[in-house]
């Protein structure tokens, strides 16, 4: 990455990388020894009130129930215009599987373009999904541009 510059996006620019919807990585935290779990998403994203929507699939057996009351850190990477972008957040994951009809969260989760989850190893039928919210405590956008020669 030999001559490269990296600036701070601005709200509206990480809003328009993020779109409504696309993949990502959500890393839970654990204990200090440990390195973090981190995982492959797809994920939704409502700009007006800036939240992560996110369909979180429980294969029986899964180790992603101990981890969901965890602090989280998700991140969104790719290529824009042939120039790198990533956007960053961080904070707490909010169950909103059984949230009323009325609530602001699920009429924002709405607004979103969440991709479908496909699981390989069984039927979807054999699989529980829940949704989850997550309103960033922290979020910051960096994108590559042309250096100064």
């Amino acid at each position: 990455m030999q001559g490269l510059r990296w600036l701070q996006m601005t709200d509206e620019e990480m809003a328009e990388f993020l779109g409504r919807g696309g993949t990502g990585v959500l890393s839970f935290s654990t204990e200090s020894e440990s390195s973090p779990a981190s995982i492959p998403v797809s994920y939704g994203y409502n700009a007006d009130d800036q939240r992560f929507y996110h369909q979180l699939s429980f294969p029986p057996n899964s180790a992603k129930e101990s981890l969901v009351d965890r602090r989280v850190t998700f991140v969104v990477y790719g290529r824009e215009d042939g120039r790198w972008r990533s956007v960053i957040a961080t904070g707490q994951l909010e169950d909103v599987t059984d949230a009323p009809y009325e609530s602001n969260v699920i009429q924002g989760m709405w607004a979103i373009q969440l991709p479908h989850v496909d699981i390989f190893e069984r039927p979807r039928e054999e699989v529980s999904f829940r949704d989850f919210s997550l309103e960033p405590e922290t979020m910051s956008g960096r994108k590559e541009v042309p250096s100064r020669s």
